[in-house]
């Protein structure tokens, strides 16, 4: 007897339409997987972005929308290479406030060891050692760390590299000797301004001992201005190279 053939078709009662609709949902299912995958990668992306932009503003603001009014005027005057030598005695007064310092501390004394120089790069802030170490040490006291405080924010908002130099007298030093005694001292220094977030690739440091005096080392008052700090912030522009 002959076989009969299976009827193909919608007819009849078949089940084919349920391969139909299981690829159907198969497909909705892809689809919503690859719609929650997209939605996740934006949001990473977006979060990556507001996370780089955030980590840009300090850089590219320079600080400025957290620069105090003192801070401001303390850039602008520095920044003012032609009238920085009429402005002296304002700047040091802005850049050390009385209020920053405790009752016990001499403020004249602090000023009248701080010194605003002028430099082809730009401006020198000279602090005498005994305004930031005790004799011998290379660690800053309350004073020294009060007063690096203080010009933290100038550091940091002046937006221009920064080199550090230590110096000291010609008086011999136990080892490891002088110029072992400035080099600690400018990485003292250098550390306390990192303390307070500026960026590290603006700074060098420099180490001269006794080489370079400001004065005579045959008096004491001579000496003791010699073992200083120098600050340059490298304010000045520029000329373009040659090449």
């Amino acid at each position: 007897m002959a076989r009969r053939k299976k009827k193909s078709g919608g007819g009849g009662g078949g089940d084919g339409w349920l391969v139909t609709f299981s690829d159907l949902m198969t497909l909705l299912l892809t689809f919503f997987v690859l719609l929650l995958s997209m939605a996740s990668m934006d949001t990473t992306t977006i979060t990556r972005i507001s996370s780089f932009s955030n980590s840009l503003a300090p850089i590219q603001h320079s600080g400025a929308s957290r620069m105090s009014d003192r801070v401001k005027l303390v850039i602008d005057l520095v920044r003012d290479h032609d009238n920085l030598l009429l402005q002296n005695d304002r700047i040091k007064d802005l850049l050390f406030p009385d209020d920053i310092f405790p009752p016990e501390m001499n403020v004249a004394d602090v000023k009248a060891n701080v010194s605003i120089l002028q430099h082809p790069e730009g401006v020198v802030i000279v602090l005498t050692d005994g305004l930031l170490f005790a004799e011998g040490s290379a660690e800053p006291d309350a004073r020294g760390r009060a007063l690096l405080d203080a010009l933290t924010p100038v550091i940091h908002g002046v937006n221009a590299d920064v080199n550090i130099s230590g110096h000291t007298d010609s008086t011999p030093q136990p080892p490891p000797g002088n110029d072992e005694l400035s080099a600690r001292r400018a990485l003292a220094v250098l550390e306390r301004f990192l303390a307070g977030k500026v960026p590290p690739d603006r700074f060098s440091i420099s180490a001269y001992g006794p080489d370079k005096p400001m004065y005579a080392n045959d008096t004491p008052e001579g000496r003791r201005k010699n073992r200083r700090v120098e600050i340059l912030l490298k304010t000045a522009k520029r000329l373009a190279r040659y090449t």
